[in-house]
């Protein structure tokens, strides 16, 4: 497969860590993470590249040491990875709440746009987002709805501000367990609420999925209440007015699998559970509902993105450290390119990064 084929193929590295640190399930390390996305392979096509989560004890040293860019840079180029989308450490703060946890926030977003810089002059990124979301919950953000979204999109703005700065674009993930962002509604209310051209939204198939469905907002369920899991009729139908509303807004994309179910462990709050690509009791066909998202209305190819990114949180280490899990993955995000991915000679022209 020709090597400027796009979108170009991304693996989340903060699976390692979401939901980890107990006993039973400890920290995957950093350099598991990589090694099992190098090795991966699927009839000659590997992932060219990594989405990297800002935050102990993966990317925290390189973070925090003179020259740890440059190592990190060297150690990456070694496994021909490049990078992408840099996840914030918002969660050191919070979008809404005392002015402490929103300074931190914002100074969080500041630290991964420095630190993005330091990888794009390194030419180790080309493309990618920041992401963030509220860090804050849906029951402390229902208080009060509209004063608490005010504050996270006022929050928001600065980030935006300082964002812009470094020619980044910031992306908020749209996730059930999030306040200001838990529904499709709440979402495009946060969005609308920031109104900057470099703050959009990060869907993620299996977090979105649940969208549809009204966890945390029944109020803004989708589907029929008496829906039934056999109707692909009406699931196609709510994909589309799902990724209707969001899809304009979308910087950012994870190719997911979901079961219709929420999950969480360790410190992580219940979310749309990601199941692995060969997961039998997966509710999403991959590929063609990926499609909801990479194509528009007309289903004409967007070409919003420079590259594509699985995410996998809470899966068992068990799961996490069988090289077949990730030729699996890889085998899926290789089949959204064929369906909806596109190849020029020189370059994409004009992606949304």
């Amino acid at each position: 497969m020709p090597e400027n084929n796009y979108p170009k193929l991304h693996n989340a590295t903060w699976p390692g860590i979401v939901g980890k640190g107990s006993d039973e399930e400890p920290i995957i390390s950093f350099d598991t993470m990589l090694e099992k996305t190098a090795s991966a392979e699927v009839d000659g096509v590997r992932f060219d590249g990594v989405d990297l989560g800002l935050f102990d004890p993966h990317v925290g040293i390189y973070m925090n040491q003179d020259g740890g860019a440059e190592r990190l840079a060297e150690k990456l180029s070694g496994l021909n990875l490049e990078v992408g989308s840099l996840v914030a450490n918002v969660w050191a703060g919070s979008a809404m709440g005392t002015k402490e946890a929103k300074d931190t926030f914002v100074e969080q977003v500041r630290q991964a746009c420095i630190f993005g810089k330091k990888l794009r002059d390194l030419g180790l990124r080309e493309g990618g987002v920041i992401r963030v979301d509220s860090a804050a919950s849906p029951e402390v953000w229902a208080v009060d709805p509209a004063a608490n979204t005010k504050q996270i999109a006022e929050t928001f703005r600065r980030a935006c501000d300082v964002a812009a700065d470094f020619g980044e674009k910031i992306a908020a993930e749209g996730e059930i367990c999030w306040g200001g962002m838990h529904s499709w509604r709440a979402m495009l209310d946060t969005l609308h609420a920031v109104d900057r051209p470099n703050m959009g939204f990060q869907a993620d198939m299996s977090h979105t999925f649940l969208y549809l469905l009204g966890y945390n907002a029944p109020e803004h369920r989708i589907l029929p209440v008496d829906f039934q899991w056999g109707d692909r009729f009406a699931l196609e139908e709510g994909l589309k007015k799902m990724t209707a509303e969001l899809r304009p807004y979308t910087f950012d994309f994870h190719v997911a699998q979901n079961d219709g179910t929420v999950h969480g462990t360790g410190s992580h709050d219940k979310t749309g559970r990601h199941c692995l690509a060969t997961d039998p009791n997966g509710k999403l066909d991959i590929t063609k509902d990926a499609g909801y998202w990479l194509r528009d209305e007309n289903g004409n190819i967007t070409k919003a993105f420079r590259h594509i990114c699985w995410d996998g949180c809470m899966f068992p280490n068990e799961v996490m450290t069988n090289q077949q899990t990730w030729n699996d993955i890889l085998a899926a995000l290789v089949k959204v390119r064929q369906a909806h991915g596109w190849y020029q000679e020189d370059k994409v022209v004009s992606p949304i990064v």
